[in-house]
């Protein structure tokens, strides 16, 4: 499960990034995913655990999102 931190995220716009540890690209993370997960939202700099899923059109996105300690 990778992790990193968050960038950006926007709960009226409905979406976010994550910068991955790894260094590899950031994550598109969706409220619903964030909603999913039990979370009030993102804040920038918080650490999280994810998932990544390619989406119908072809994008990737985080998904199972959890608190990484």
């Amino acid at each position: 499960m990778p992790s990193g931190t968050v960038k950006f995220f926007n709960y009226d716009r409905g979406y976010g990034f994550i910068s991955n540890d790894d260094g590899g690209a950031d994550a598109f993370v969706h409220v619903t995913a964030v909603e999913a997960a039990g979370l009030p939202g993102l804040n920038k700099d918080e650490r999280i655990s994810y998932d990544l899923e390619t989406g119908a059109n072809g994008k990737i996105s985080a998904i199972n999102l959890q608190p990484a300690g």
